[in-house]
Formats: C-alpha cells, structure tokens, sequence
C-alpha cells in the first residue's frame, strides 16, 4: 500500500520539524517558536522546574525529591485505584508515575474512549491529587510496558509497509495518528498540570527510544505536538545509560530519567549531561515473567540496597512497577529472544513480585522497603489501607463446569471471497484481538505434510471434524506438546482423514492471536497466518493453497454476551464451558486453571485473560467488583479440552 493511500487513517501532522531551522532546534514550520523550560503559570500556588545547575528539581523554588511508584489504571479496576494510590503512600512514596496505553483509549482509527471503566485517566490523576500524591506522566505513543504492541494501536499494521517509533519524513501515517492521539488526550491533561493547579510534574517524550533508534527528529516532533496544543511541559526522557550515551535520546530542556538506575548513574548522567536533572526512572523491585518460564520472575530481587542509597542522597526515583496489576483480556504483550529469535508471549498477571501484590497485598518486600524510606523521612508514615478482602472455595466445594457451546456453532459469516484468496493477517481484516478461522475445502482423501511457514501465534489444525494437531509460534516443553500433536518451527503431518464418497473435507486453522512484541525491532507482530500454505502429499507433489473461507472471532464482550448455547459435536476442540458461581458476599478471588490446557476465561462478561499450562501462571485474577451477591457466570473456552474439569477458587496468584 503506497503512503497515505487509505483516507481512514489520514489524519494529517498539525506540525513538523523544519529541517532548515538554522540554529534554533525549537524552530517550527508554523513559524513560532517554542519555550525549551517555560516559566510555569502559578494558578494554585505551586511550580516544578529545574535548578539552573541541573542539580535539582524544584517545587516552589525549593528542592524536590520525587518518591515515585509507578501503577497502571489499564491494569487496576477502576474501584480500586484509591486503595493502590493509599498503598503507594504508605510506603512512602509522595508520587505516582502512570502510563497512558494508546491502543486501551484508541481501538479503532478515531474513536476513543477516556470516560469508560478504568480508561478514565482524569479521574485516576485527579484522585491522585485527591490523596496528596503528584504524579509523573508517560503517556508514548510507545510505552513498551509488556503490553499488546506496547501501546502502539494495532490498526496501523494494517499498513503493508508501515513504520513505526519514527518522523513524519520517514512515515506521515504513523506521526498523523500520533498526532491525532496527543490532540485527544492533551486537553484532558493540560488542566491537570501542576502550573494549573494539577498534580502532574512532568511529561515523558516516548519511552526508552535509545533501545530502538537514534532519531532526534522523531522526539522532538512529538515535543512539538505537545506544544502546539498548550501543553509546554516540563519534559523527561526514560533511557538506559548506554543507551542514553550512545544515541544522545534527551529532548532540548528536557530532564533525565534512566531504565534500571541508581546513585550512581545519576551521577554518571549528570557528569555528562550537566544542564539537568536525572533520576531513577525505572528502578526494578521485580520482573516480568513469559509463558513456559521454570517460574514467576523476579520474587528473588531485592533492592533495599539502591534505594537506602537513592534516600541518604536525596536523589528521586521511580519504581517499576510499585503494583503491577493484571493484563485483563487480549493486552498481554510479548518479546523475541535477541540470541535463539524465540517468541516469548508474557503471561496474563502483571504481578511482577512488586512490594504491592497483585491482589493489592502489602508483601515482606514491601515492609522492609518501607523501613527503609521511613528512616529518612521526617514526619511518620501513615497506616495501611485495610487489605480488600478474599474468598476462595477448595476440594468438594470446585466450580464444575458444564459444557455450554461450541465455535464451531457460532461463526459468524464468512468474509467475502475476493479478501480470501491468500490468508491473510488480522490486521488486514480489520481484526485486533481473539481468533480467526480459516477454513479451505481440500479434495477427498488429501494428506501429507502441511507447511505452515508463518502462523502466529498459535493454531489447532482440523480436517473436517478431526483435530490432527497443532502449531506454535512459542516454545512449548515437550511433555505438553506431545499429547496434543502440536509442533514448533516444523511442519505439521496431516493423516488420512475419512470422508464420504465423492466428498470433500475441510482443512481448518483456528487460529489464536497472542501478545503483539512490544519491545525491539520485532515490533511489526501481525497475527494470524503471515505466508501462504502448501500441502505436499506422500508422493512429493506439492500445491499451495487458495480460496479460504475466513471467519473473524473477536471475542470480545459482545461475541461471548451472544453465544449460542449450541454445540452439534462435542468431540471436536473449540468447546466453551459455564459454571455458575453462587455468593452470598463478594470478594478478590484466583480461578485455579491447572486443570484446563489452553484458554480465555470470563467472569460476569469481564475478560479476566489468558491460561495455558505451560505455566507458570495456573491462576487468574478475579476481582471482587467484577462479582455480585447471587449468581455469577463463570464462562471458560478452552482450544483443547473435551471434557470439563473442576476450578478451584482461591486467595493468592501461587
């Protein structure tokens, strides 16, 4: 597709860079020029800047030593924001540094929504303030964050040659829905700046762009758009050092934050960048975990050590992640393996072993950090929030599912041939997240060997109503992908399947989309099959295959609100089960899944994510806003699994 060739997604850059602008590197084709550090505006008696030696950040004019725990309303229910914010607090830190995730607020070119559920970031900041809290702002447009795309909008891999993290020279398209998204969002940040009585202290420019490129005018045009949408800062950037070092990625005035940092590289940075402050941007109290990792990453780290150091020198900080959350739904993102070029999708909960649980739970790290931070602070810590409670339900008292429908009797129509010839990805049918089936008519008697060179991310295979195996992008240990005949980087064997006389079989590929790479050059992740297929039968004859029929299957809220309890064959996998969970009172709860293979789970309509037993993950998070006294519907699609099995409820992840 040639540039700008689809009028959906042109919505064209307000600004750009002028490549002649002389010396002024602020300099703007609207021919105004921009305040590197403005001179904040006092509406409500309070300013942040930096000092003149870049020593210091100032508030009020004095120094200012941020104490900032990083947690992402995407991944908290709405209901307990305040209780996470009052967590944070009480271990001490006076800041909370938040990401905007574009693609939770944008699903579709031009329709956003920052009102509904936990999307309403003005009511998260505003409670912030509410708590006494100031808050450090990141809102991309790439956040990496584990997340789906790392925030990036999936829509635009709908572009053939789309690139994205780059200028408008280099792509329009992308910069154009940049712009577009900042023009959306900076309205309703603008009046929550601290120069207009609001919490938020500093705005970060992109994220960690040193690990991807060396592109000053990508940076500064997104500095621009700010601009000239009334937002004038101030600014930070977020680097690795040798990053930072390397690809020079700080924008004009604007402060420094680093990735994995401490007093020392603080000082390191400031020896080399003088003109100002830098802080510990992401200081690690954890790690993300993938699925098929031995274990749940990062409960080992302990970093008392960086932060007793960051307090006695009254350096600022931000830890990455205070509270992780969950990755409710499809948003789980993922990473290649830079050495073996592994897809690594992560798991669904953010837990992350942060000081704050998943569930909200003040962990040992985060009483022991806390002893840390109090000994250097004047004034005592407040208390703790009462912890939410929990409920769980163990050995007679398991959930039993029953089986409720198939998808099998639920497609939708099928797409228009003309779109089908070749499979193509989700992107290219309008699709973000869920399954896609394709389904191609093969002649009787047809087997061999079927090459699927590209599928991501993982596929069931069928002829007619026969599951002959499976294919997966990721990893799988082989004491779980043998039972299921699922192969990983090789072809799949398809067997002699029966047929009526003077019949056709149909060869089918459900196809499930997992998280999009959200990190490195490996970015551009579309989702389903990429390259076409061939079938080469005993004989060594070889054919690739055409004329698909393609169903699109979303699961998204209303696809699984109208499900239709149907199912004609219940000996074929892509089976869904219902449970009804009765409550007298409600409660945080973990839906035990060890017994299940591969699957999505819904509770009350909410998509509570992915489960795969492959681990290490076996529990998904439940939280108590999401049940109700009474009974509440437990729905669970499992890709294997024929016959239920029973699901344990219980109070904590492991």
């Amino acid at each position: 597709m040639e540039t700008g060739a689809s009028s959906a997604f042109a919505v064209h850059l307000p600004v750009r860079i002028a490549r002649d602008s002389g010396n002024d590197p602020n300099s703007s084709l609207t021919g105004t020029s921009a305040v590197d550090v403005p001179t904040p505006t006092v509406k409500n008696g309070h300013t942040f800047s930096f000092s003149h030696d870049g020593e210091s950040f100032l508030l009020d004019g004095e120094p200012f030593q941020i104490r900032s725990g990083e947690m992402h309303p995407a991944r908290i229910p709405a209901e307990y924001w305040q209780h996470r914010i009052l967590m944070a607090k009480a271990m001490g830190m006076n800041c909370i540094a938040l990401y905007v995730m574009w693609n939770y607020h944008e699903t579709s070119p031009g329709v956003f929504d920052f009102r509904t559920g936990n999307r309403n970031i003005e009511a998260f900041i505003r409670l912030c303030q509410q708590e006494g809290m100031w808050v450090l702002l990141r809102p991309g447009p790439y956040i990496c964050g584990e997340w789906d795309l790392g925030g990036i909008p999936s829509y635009l891999l709908s572009y053939p040659d789309i690139q994205l993290r780059t200028d408008f020279a280099n792509d329009p398209r992308y910069m154009s829905a940049v712009a577009r998204y900042i023009r959306e969002l900076s309205p309703r940040i603008e009046p929550l700046l601290v120069s207009h009585g609001g919490p938020i202290l500093m705005i970060q420019i992109e994220n960690e762009f040193g690990s991807y490129a060396s592109n000053p005018a990508y940076l500064e045009e997104i500095r621009q758009i700010w601009f000239q949408e009334g937002v004038q800062g101030p600014f930070y950037t977020e680097d690795g050092i040798r990053q930072l070092e390397q690809n020079r990625t700080n924008v004009t005035g604007g402060a420094i934050a680093l990735s994995n940092g401490d007093a020392e590289q603080i000082a390191a940075v400031r020896r080399e960048f003088p003109a100002v402050p830098a802080m510990a941007g992401e200081v690690y109290p954890g790690w993300l975990t993938h699925w098929g990792d031995e274990g749940l990453n990062g409960t080992a780290v302990d970093i008392s050590g960086t932060l007793d150091a960051l307090m006695q020198l009254k350096r600022s900080f931000n830890l990455y992640v205070i509270h992780g959350g969950t990755s409710f739904g499809f948003y789980a993102g993922a990473n290649v393996d830079a050495d073996s070029g592994e897809y690594q999708p992560d798991i669904t909960s953010y837990d992350y072993a942060a000081p704050i649980s998943e569930q909200g739970v003040a962990t040992l790290k985060y009483m022991k950090y806390r002893g840390v931070i109090a000994r250097y602070l004047s004034t005592p810590l407040p208390d703790l929030p009462k912890p939410v409670p929990t409920i769980s339900r163990k050995g007679g008292e398991a959930l039993m599912p029953e089986l409720c429908a198939s998808i099998w009797d639920n497609l939708p129509a099928a797409l228009p041939a003309a779109q089908t010839v070749d499979p193509q990805p989700f992107e290219l049918y309008g699709q973000a997240f869920g399954f896609v089936l394709y389904r191609k008519k093969l002649q009787r008697n047809c087997y061999g060997v079927l090459d699927i060179k590209d599928v991501h991310d993982y596929a069931t295979v069928f002829v007619g109503e026969q599951y002959v195996g499976g294919v997966s992008r990721a990893f799988m240990p082989e004491h779980r992908a043998r039972p299921l005949n699922v192969t990983h980087r090789a072809p799949l064997t398809i067997p002699l399947v029966s047929s009526a006389p003077d019949s056709d079989v149909s060869l089918e590929l459900l196809v499930e989309g997992m998280g999009r790479v959200n990190y490195g050059h490996a970015m551009i992740d579309r989702k389903g099959i990429l390259e076409p297929l061939t079938l080469q039968d005993a004989g060594g004859w070889s054919d690739t295959l055409t004329g698909w029929e393609v169903f699109l299957l979303p699961m998204d809220t209303a696809f699984i609100a109208n499900l239709r309890s149907v199912c004609a064959n219940p000996r074929k996998a892509g089976l869904f089960f219902k449970a009804t969970l009765p409550l007298d009172a409600t409660g945080d709860t973990y839906l035990d899944m060890c017994n299940w293979t591969k699957g999505v789970v819904w509770v009350n309509g909410h998509n509570l994510g992915r489960y795969w037993n492959i681990g290490p993950q076996q529990r998904l998070y439940c939280p108590a806003p999401w049940l109700r006294p009474g009974d509440n519907e437990v729905i669970i699609f499992d890709q294997h699994q024929l016959e239920a099995k029973p699901v344990e409820l219980a109070r904590m992840l492991s």
